[in-house]
């Protein structure tokens, strides 16, 4: 058994603009499950696929308080390429900020709901990703996140440093997922969190005991309304795990 990395969930003011944002910003395909809830992926994409990590953008009336402990990359192929991006991402309404990244090749930015995410210089390692390079988790210790990550999903652990750990299909296509360490502690739910399933034909049950065997816990939540499971890694950090598909 075996989960994989399918979406991350970003709460929002306002879903539907958020998600006309980042749309425009990813070249992606809007949808929508009903009110307060809107789905980006790939044009034509067939979802659930390793060549994508959607996005589900949910309402929420709470204010983002904190920089958020998961954000977005987005890979460029050339200088060009990166300097013509920020450029359209301002013109769409996002913004530069500052998180103390001091003097680094890439741009941090925030989207019009104060989301941080990077624009990223070229990387050779980043050249087959699609537009989002990584998906990247704030951590205390990568190498740690790496061994839970590892065995929850069927993605392969590659570089893997005390600073560092970085994760990918086993397929070898997609985006990545990072732990990158820092000093920053969590405090409340993270307002973007990360969402994986099993594969079709999977037990939800067995599977959630088996990522609690791995060292998941179960945050206080009342699930009584939701067919998903709410689980946390070892560092805390919320997560869904959804029903098979």
């Amino acid at each position: 058994m075996a989960t994989r990395l399918v979406q991350i969930n970003m709460k929002a003011h306002d879903d539907s603009a958020l998600g006309r944002f980042w749309a425009e910003a990813l070249g992606w395909g809007v949808d929508s499950e009903g009110p307060g809830v809107t789905n980006l992926e790939p044009v034509g994409f067939a979802y659930p696929g390793p060549t994508a990590v959607c996005i589900d953008l949910i309402a929420r009336p709470e204010p983002k308080t904190a920089k958020n402990r998961v954000h977005l990359d987005l890979a460029t192929t050339s200088a060009a390429h990166r300097t013509e991006l920020v450029e359209r991402l301002k013109g769409l309404g996002a913004t530069l900020a500052d998180v103390g990244q001091g003097d680094v090749p890439w741009t941090v930015m925030a989207d019009p709901e104060g989301n941080e995410f990077c624009v990223l210089e070229p990387r050779p390692v980043y050249r087959d990703t699609g537009p989002i390079a990584a998906v990247v988790v704030d951590s205390a210790e990568p190498r740690g996140m790496a061994r839970f990550w590892g065995e929850a999903m069927d993605w392969t652990p590659h570089e893997v440093t005390d600073d560092l750990a970085t994760l990918r299909s086993a397929k070898g296509v997609g985006p990545y997922l990072e732990f990158v360490r820092t000093p920053d502690t969590k405090c409340g739910w993270n307002r973007v969190h990360l969402d994986v399933a099993p594969y079709s034909g999977d037990d939800l049950a067995a599977e959630a005991a088996r990522l609690r065997a791995l060292g998941a816990t179960d945050p206080a939540f009342d699930a009584s309304a939701i067919s998903w499971t709410i689980l946390a890694d070892p560092e805390g950090n919320e997560f869904c795990l959804l029903s098979p598909r």
